[in-house]
């Protein structure tokens, strides 16, 4: 998306119609968590929430973001925020007519010799204008006089260079000081102009300029701004004298003057290019990170989107972006260095309850510099396991005649899940025991399982029951899991010896026959 916008227009101006552009309503801006972002600089640009445009966020001086350049581009991205999605946006700040030529000095003075010739020329002062295209300085005008007339010439670097032209011979008796009125005046409507006071001192033969031996310098060199260069005013040697860095400045015009001491002028240009070399690490701008995510979300889910960006050039600032092996995410590129870090298949809490990704943004640098950033996940449950037991069925055994409320035996089965979905409770399947309910005679405890004997067991009257103890969990839905309990009831001696025959008589005699004891003891 595209907008232009002059400099120094209210804060608020409009800019541009972002929710028509990206095909939203403009009340569904903040419902989609529709925002601006940026790496760190100071914002420009706002939303309208309830227009949904974009509007400027203060007063925007073109002069001070872009200086002279032709072009005068911000960048910065709009972000979707309930589906991740990025949009690069581009706001050209187009030039006003606010600010004026400007001479270095306002008095310049020259000292020409009375032998001149006519036809000499004398290089002057120009002056500066910040702003560019008309808006900029467009041409020099010298005051009507006798003496002198002006000349302009056009230089390689597209710049204009008042000089100064003898038109007439000059008489110190006559005349000693010439006082001229140099203007510099740009093509912005209205017009706006600058002036510099030049005094000619007309002096004895002086007829020769000092001369440079090129008219203009290159010199490949580390630089930042003219601040950080000195001229040494006799050798004419440039040296650094601040520290450099390319992020901030990566050219320098330098004008230089040379003056002999009668006053002749003459004026040359020093190009210093700024080479980069690789000092910037890549720097990580996290837009939005989630910290948790459900094992059972899909394959492509979204969980961070970021930002990498190298303050360095060219292959110093070509990054690229990885994660370590055999983790379910990987990286997805998208407009402007922005990454999407998607998941690549189902998580399971179980296995992996958190992971700590690591992100390496590395540079194309030799050596290359390299920056980490983390992202802490953690994966939530869902209800995905029953509980189990530790077997598959169980064995019990218990006295008969036990007093009631005896424990029997603890029944145990985990759930792998976490919180509620871990939570177990059990039961026993009710069924009839010799027609009274299961639940008469056997209880478990629904948190512990502990079984529990409800009443005095009979060898006598039974001797094993089969029951099936059920463990559920508390999910959405519940998940359970079912095992089976043998309970055996031992026998104990709790009954004496009963005679069945022969029967006793019932007419309450002893049921006894006395016998006379044999004549021969031999025979018994």
């Amino acid at each position: 998306m595209r907008y232009s916008v002059p400099e120094e227009v209210d804060k608020g101006s409009f800019v541009g119609n972002i929710a028509k552009d990206l095909g939203l309503e403009p009340l569904a801006l903040a419902e989609r968590g529709v925002r601006i972002v940026s790496r760190g600089r100071t914002q420009l640009f706002a939303l309208n929430p309830r227009s949904g445009s974009l509007v400027t966020a203060g007063r925007i001086d073109r002069e001070e973001l872009c200086a002279q350049s032709a072009s005068c581009l911000v960048s910065f991205n709009i972000l979707v925020e309930d589906k991740l999605a990025i949009y690069s946006v581009e706001v050209e700040i187009t030039d006003i007519n606010d600010n004026a030529p400007r001479f270095g000095v306002e008095e310049l003075e020259l000292k020409i010799s009375e032998t001149t010739s006519p036809g000499f020329r004398i290089p002057l002062k120009s002056a500066h204008d910040a702003d560019i295209q008309k808006n900029t300085l467009q041409k020099y005008e010298l005051n009507p006089n006798d003496h002198f007339s002006l000349d302009v010439r056009n230089g390689a670097d597209g710049n204009k260079y008042p000089e100064l032209v003898l038109e007439r011979a000059l008489d110190r008796e006559e005349e000693a000081v010439h006082h001229l009125v140099l203007m510099a005046l740009d093509g912005g409507d209205p017009v706006r102009s600058g002036t510099s006071r030049i005094r000619v001192m007309v002096l004895d033969v002086n007829d020769n300029a000092p001369v440079f031996t090129q008219p203009e310098y290159h010199r490949k060199s580390p630089g930042k701004s003219s601040e950080v260069f000195e001229l040494k005013s006799a050798s004419g040697d440039i040296t650094i004298i601040k520290s450099l860095d390319y992020e901030d400045a990566k050219l320098h015009e330098i004008d230089i003057e040379a003056q002999d001491g009668p006053g002749l002028l003459t004026r040359t240009k020093v190009t210093v290019t700024v080479l980069d070399v690789n000092d910037n690490a890549p720097e990580f701008y996290m837009t939005t990170a989630t910290s948790s995510i459900s094992e059972d979300s899909p394959p492509g889910t979204i969980i961070a989107l970021f930002n990498v960006h190298d303050r360095d050039s060219g292959q110093n600032a070509f990054i690229t972006c990885s994660l370590p092996e055999n983790l379910p995410f990987k990286l997805e590129r998208s407009v402007d260095n922005y990454y999407r870090l998607v998941t690549t298949r189902a998580l399971d809490r179980e296995q992996f309850p958190s992971y700590n990704i690591t992100v390496t943004a590395k540079d194309g640098g030799n050596p290359s510099l390299s920056t980490d950033a983390h992202v802490l996940l953690q994966v939530a449950d869902i209800n995905d396991n029953p509980p189990t037991f530790l077997h598959t069925s169980y064995s019990a055994y218990i006295p008969e005649n036990n007093p009631r409320g005896a424990s029997i035996i603890s029944l145990t089965a985990n759930d792998p899940d976490s919180d509620h979905n871990a939570q177990v409770t059990y039961s026993l399947t009710e069924y009839t025991l010799q027609g009274a309910p299961l639940s008469s005679y056997i209880s478990i405890h629904s948190d512990t399982g502990v079984l529990y004997a409800l009443r005095s067991f009979d060898y006598e009257q039974f001797r094993e029951l089969q029951l099936w103890v059920t463990a559920q969990d508390s999910g959405d839905p519940p998940l359970s899991s079912n095992v089976s309990l043998n309970l055996f009831i031992l026998d104990q001696n709790d009954n004496t010896p009963e005679i069945l025959y022969p029967a006793l008589p019932t007419d309450g005699s002893t049921g006894m026959e006395l016998a006379p004891a044999p004549q021969n003891p031999d025979t018994w």
